[in-house]
């Protein structure tokens, strides 16, 4: 997959009925399904059941078994609630019968209220002056650890550019944060604000665990550490579009008990505050 068509493509579900729709899954490297890949098709699910004129504002989930690669993915929405301003919907995905992820979603109407926002990092360096994940893999890809090249020479539908580029032979530990540029790569299709959700969702799920891992980077890598997404919530502010780059900006206020806590937010180029999220995750040293 290395298109934004193709990643479309991937999360649009095929309808069942009423209730249910079903998934395929596509690698991003790892032997097990992207947790962003449910996400997104999840949010992709409650959102053919919403009416047109209410949008995601919320959501909260739990990841609980591995997904498999083979096998589609079953999508059964609840019905929860459809109020004058507010619908709310249970979403429950699962393989062979058995429960692997659960998300709830909350739609509002648009509404006029007051307004402010957080401010991005403007000390930071623009995407121009900064190298891609797969400019990494051209140039230094013969010198990395072949884990590390091969997770960099994967096809993406995302171009990623990290603000700080760690040194996988020298790990140094550094600041409870990580911060990256992203942009879709090719002909970007036509979108409305539901497609816009989906995609920024699964985005969302990568890179997010860095900001706990870098604390102890010396020590600790995704190498030698377990690593799984146990939750994850969101929440969507502004319109947008992904014609320019945008910055994902987390921070991770604890890590403690083989889990880390990471939070943030998605900001355009321009400074407009998109979306905020937050997740906890697996981080379990391996005895080697």
């Amino acid at each position: 997959m290395k298109t934004s068509t193709e990643l479309v493509n991937l999360l649009n579900l095929e309808q069942v009925n009423e209730h249910t729709f079903l998934g395929e899954s596509v690698t991003i490297g790892s032997a097990i399904v992207f947790g962003g890949q449910v996400l997104a098709q999840a949010v992709n699910a409650a959102y053919r059941t919403i009416p047109e004129n209410r949008f995601l504002h919320s959501l909260h989930s739990y990841f609980l078994e591995a997904g498999d690669l083979k096998i589609p993915i079953s999508y059964h929405v609840a019905f929860m609630r459809d109020g004058g301003s507010f619908a709310t919907r249970r979403v429950t995905a699962s393989q062979n019968g058995k429960t692997i992820f659960i998300l709830a979603a909350s739609f509002h109407k648009k509404e006029e209220g007051f307004e402010h926002q957080t401010e991005i990092n403007t000390t930071i360096k623009q995407p121009e002056e900064l190298l891609s994940w797969d400019d990494m893999a051209v140039k230094f890809g013969s010198f990395l650890p072949k884990s590390i090249a091969s997770f960099l020479s994967i096809e993406r539908p995302i171009a990623f550019k990290p603000v700080v580029m760690p040194n996988p032979l020298k790990p140094e530990n550094k600041e409870a944060k990580e911060e990256i540029w992203f942009k879709l790569k090719g002909s970007i299709p036509e979108m409305d604000l539901p497609l816009k959700h989906q995609i920024l969702t699964y985005i969302s799920d990568y890179n997010i665990l860095n900001a706990a891992f870098n604390p102890n980077a010396k020590n600790y890598n995704f190498a030698n550490t377990m690593t799984a997404s146990l939750d994850h919530s969101m929440w969507f502010f502004r319109d947008f579009d992904f014609n320019d780059w945008m910055l994902f900006s987390a921070d991770s206020p604890n890590a403690y008990g083989a889990r880390g806590l990471c939070r943030g937010n998605i900001f355009t180029r321009e400074g407009k505050l998109v979306a905020s999220f937050a997740q906890e995750g697996l981080l379990r040293p391996l005895n080697k």
